[in-house]
C-alpha cells in the first residue's frame, strides 16, 4: 500500500488537530458521482453548497497520512470545473486552517480564504476596550464573495503584525463590490473587491501563526493538484479524439506522447510531495511545495499547448467544457508567483551543502 494512503503510517497524526476536524467523508469516487449528476446550469457557489450539504467538503487533513487522497479529490473537482474548484479548494483549505489553528467552524458555513496582499490596500484588525475585534479596509481577489457565508482574511493588527481573522460575510459592515475582476478566464469565480467597515471579526491563531504553521506550505502544494486536474481534463480530450480516429495522425500522436510525459512527471512530483509531507508533517515544506507547484505549472502549460496544437480550433470554439478549461487554466496558473518562486526555491537549495538531486 502507498504510505500516503495509509492511516497507520508513521507520523500520521502529528498532533490533535484531527480531533478538531470532522471525519473525512469525501472520496474521488463519491465526488465523481456527485459532479456527474450536478446541474451544470448552477453557479459555482451553488454547486459548492451542494457539495457541502452532501458532506463532500470533508477532506482528509494535509499531513495526517492521506495527503495524496486529499489532492486526488481536489484534482477530480478541477477536472470538472476550475471555477468550482477555486471555491472548493478555498473552502476546504479554510477548514484545514481552522483545525490547525484551533478556530471555530460553524456548521454549514461556506468559507473563502482571502490572503492575497496588495501593496496599496489591506485590512486593519482593531480591538476595542471590551475585547471586540473589527475589520476595516478593502480586500482584493475575493473569490466567491457573493456566494460564501464566511471568510478567513489576512490583515494587520494595531502593531502592524500579520494576522488572520474569521469574518461572517452576512453582516452590515461587509460590502461586496462589482469591482476588480475583468478576466474572461475564471470569470465565474467573480473574484471581486470586498470592503469592510468595522465588521465584527474573530482572530484565528496568534499574530503570524497563519504563515508560520506547517500547513501553510501543505495548502500551497495542494493548489498544484487543482492545476493538475485541469490539465488531465485537457489531455483527456486529446486522448479521446485520437482513439476515435481509425488511423491517428502521427503528429497528433506525438503531441499526445508529450502530454503523457508532462503529466507523468507532474504526477510523480505530487506523489513525492504528498509522501514527504506525511512522512514529516511538522517539517518546513517550502522547498517541497515550491518544487511541486513549479513543476506542475510547467507541465500544465505544456499540456495545454500540445492539446490545442493537436486539436486545432474545433473544440476551442465548439465544445463548451473544453473551451472553458482552456480559458480558465492560464488564469488559474497565474496564482503561481513564477520567477519569484523559482528564485525562492533556488535560495533554499543553496543552503544545502550536498547535491539536492541524488537519485
Amino acid at each position: 500500500m502507498d504510505p500516503t494512503l495509509d492511516n497507520n503510517a508513521p507520523n500520521a497524526m502529528p498532533d490533535d488537530t484531527a480531533r478538531l476536524a470532522p471525519t473525512p467523508t469525501a472520496t474521488p469516487a463519491r465526488l465523481a458521482r456527485a459532479l456527474a449528476e450536478m446541474d451544470t446550469g448552477l453557479k459555482p457557489g451553488e454547486q459548492l453548497r451542494q457539495l457541502i450539504d452532501a458532506g463532500l467538503d470533508l477532506l482528509p487533513l494535509p499531513g495526517h497520512g492521506t495527503t495524496l487522497l486529499r489532492w486526488q479529490c481536489l484534482a477530480h473537482v478541477a477536472r470538472h470545473d476550475l471555477s468550482l474548484v477555486k471555491l472548493y479548494e478555498g473552502h476546504t483549505d479554510a477548514l484545514a486552517i481552522l483545525a490547525e489553528l484551533r478556530g471555530a467552524a460553524p456548521a454549514g458555513a461556506s468559507w473563502g480564504v482571502w490572503c492575497a496582499e496588495a501593496p496599496d490596500v489591506g485590512l486593519a484588525l482593531r480591538q476595542s476596550g471590551d475585547g471586540r475585534h473589527t475589520l476595516s479596509g478593502r480586500k482584493q481577489w475575493c473569490s466567491g464573495a457573493e456566494a460564501l457565508t464566511h471568510a478567513l482574511v489576512s490583515c494587520r493588527d494595531g502593531d502592524g503584525a500579520a494576522c488572520l481573522a474569521a469574518v461572517s460575510l452576512r453582516q452590515p459592515g461587509v460590502g461586496v463590490t462589482g469591482e476588480g475582476w475583468h478576466a474572461v478566464g475564471m470569470a465565474a469565480t467573480a473574484s471581486v473587491d470586498v470592503t469592510f467597515d468595522d465588521a465584527v471579526a474573530t482572530p484565528v491563531g496568534a499574530a503570524g501563526a497563519y504563515l508560520r504553521r506547517p500547513g501553510f506550505w501543505h495548502g500551497g502544494a495542494g493548489i498544484a493538484a487543482c492545476w493538475y486536474g485541469a490539465a488531465q481534463g485537457v489531455a483527456d480530450y486529446l486522448h479521446a479524439a485520437l482513439r476515435r480516429q481509425p488511423v491517428p495522425d502521427p503528429h497528433r500522436l506525438a503531441h499526445l506522447g508529450q502530454a503523457d510525459t508532462e503529466l507523468a512527471r507532474a504526477a510523480a512530483l505530487l506523489h513525492g510531495a504528498a509522501h514527504a509531507i506525511d512522512a514529516d508533517p511538522k517539517a518546513d515544506a517550502a522547498a517541497i511545495a515550491l518544487r511541486a507547484r513549479l513543476g506542475v505549472e510547467a507541465a500544465c502549460s505544456a499540456v495545454l499547448e500540445h492539446a490545442t496544437r493537436a486539436l486545432g480550433a474545433g473544440p476551442l470554439c465548439r465544445d463548451p467544457h473544453f473551451a472553458r478549461l482552456a480559458a480558465d487554466l492560464p488564469v488559474f496558473l497565474r496564482q503561481s508567483h513564477a520567477e519569484r518562486d523559482l528564485a525562492a526555491l533556488g535560495g533554499l537549495l543553496i543552503k544545502q551543502e550536498t547535491s539536492p538531486w541524488a537519485l
